[in-house]
């Protein structure tokens, strides 16, 4: 081999390197650009497992792999809530959650109000109270009025929820007075509250032929838990196992940085081990969507 071929060969492989080399950050970019993705955290709610003491649903919904628990008080006959108020206390559902291996997001508190359970998510650490808002107003030029009236309502449930370290999402019904995207809107322009915030439940939007994606981007950061629920017959209320297409949703909550969980959801729900299997794929159509954005 000839001294000239050697240098040819040296200087090609150090150009193969040195390219390696320039390239080499724009790969590990890449690379490490899922660590700095949007993470998207999963719960879902007691309510869907009416039928089982808290304990059982609880496990059912660890079960599954999901990050946390929405606990439900009586509304549509679900024992759950006053439960661990009346027999488990703070102590023993913190010892059910350890136990099985889920933290809690939140207490609906649509039966009994914020204030009857107040004290148990103090001791709990905190964490956000779901409850709904008022009437729905009938003329447009009374949104804004009826909205601060509503925030006036509500100082004592927010100094509530400032001395036991909590939240309260209010959420979005059909004829209430959250309900439709200017209502929205009217809710965070006037906002007073540090600790209060929205519950957005896109089945409603649906309902009201409204767009899921305007609603998320007007409640920003003052979007506190989010329904992954559309508006649909029986099961078909989940993602994954309605027509709904919640891939933009999770776009949209990842554009605001949505800091909290999504919550896969259905009202009525069939009995629990089809509710375990519905909620399963459910949970894999959410991740694979997740993958997508």
């Amino acid at each position: 081999m000839t001294t000239h071929r050697i240098r040819r060969r040296t200087l090609l492989a150090q150009t193969a390197c040195a390219a390696l080399a320039a390239a080499a950050p724009r790969v590990l970019a890449a690379e490490q650009a899922p660590a700095g993705k949007w993470k998207m955290k999963l719960s879902t709610s007691t309510i869907q497992f009416t039928r089982l003491p808290v304990e059982q649903a609880i496990e059912r919904i660890a079960g599954l792999g999901f990050e946390a628990v929405d606990i439900w008080s009586p509304h549509a006959k679900c024992p759950h809530l006053d439960d661990v108020q009346n027999r488990l206390k703070a102590d023993g559902l913190k010892q059910l959650l350890d136990k099985n291996k889920i933290k809690l997001y939140a207490f609906s508190v649509y039966a009994g109000g914020y204030a009857k359970y107040a004290d148990l998510l103090g001791q709990m650490g905190g964490g956000i109270a779901i409850h709904g808002s008022a009437g729905r107003v009938k003329d447009p030029k009374d949104l804004v009025p009826a909205m601060k009236k509503f925030f006036e309502n509500l100082k004592g449930e927010a100094e509530l929820a400032e001395k036991h370290d909590s939240y309260i999402a209010v959420e979005n019904h059909g004829g209430s007075l959250l309900c439709t995207l200017d209502s929205f809107k009217a809710f965070v322009d006037h906002n007073p509250y540090k600790r209060v915030g929205i519950a957005l439940a896109p089945y409603h939007v649906q309902a009201a032929r409204q767009s899921v994606e305007q609603a998320i981007a007007t409640c920003g950061k003052q979007l506190l838990f989010f329904y992954a629920w559309q508006n649909a017959p029986g099961v078909q209320q989940l993602p994954g196992l309605g027509p709904t297409d919640v891939t933009p949703w999770l776009a949209e909550l990842a554009k605001i940085g949505y800091a909290h969980y999504v919550n896969p959801f259905m009202h009525h729900e069939p009995p629990s081990d089809e509710m375990v299997e519905a909620l399963k794929k459910s949970k894999a159509y959410l991740e694979e969507c997740y993958k997508k954005i």
